[in-house]
């Protein structure tokens, strides 16, 4: 017999909870520098607890070929991807309007 979530009610095959808490995400995408002048892009504003923040970033770092971790609720991928990472989280399920790039 399959388990059932504490949060809709529904079977855990068909749990629709992560995908409310995508919708209702407000992420922001921003890049930073670091030594010798190398750009990162990073991710926040993700919530852990309600979403796998691991599995995006393994998720991103291998649809866009490049190193990163997660760290502190935060994604931070090595090299300046804020155009590609806005594509590959509105195909992940996340909401255009709510990704805040800088």
């Amino acid at each position: 017999m399959s388990k059932i979530c504490t949060i809709c009610g529904l079977p855990e095959e068909l749990c629709v909870c992560e995908t409310i808490a995508k919708e209702k995400q407000q992420i922001t995408l921003s890049i930073i520098k670091k030594k010798f002048g190398k750009k990162h892009t990073l991710i926040e504003g993700i919530d852990t607890k309600q979403i796998d923040i691991k599995e995006i970033g393994k998720k991103l770092k291998a649809k866009l070929a490049c190193g990163g971790t997660v760290k502190g609720g935060k994604i931070e991928l090595q090299g300046d991807h804020k155009a590609k990472v806005v594509e590959i989280l509105k195909t992940l399920g996340f909401d255009e309007t709510s990704i805040d790039v800088k």
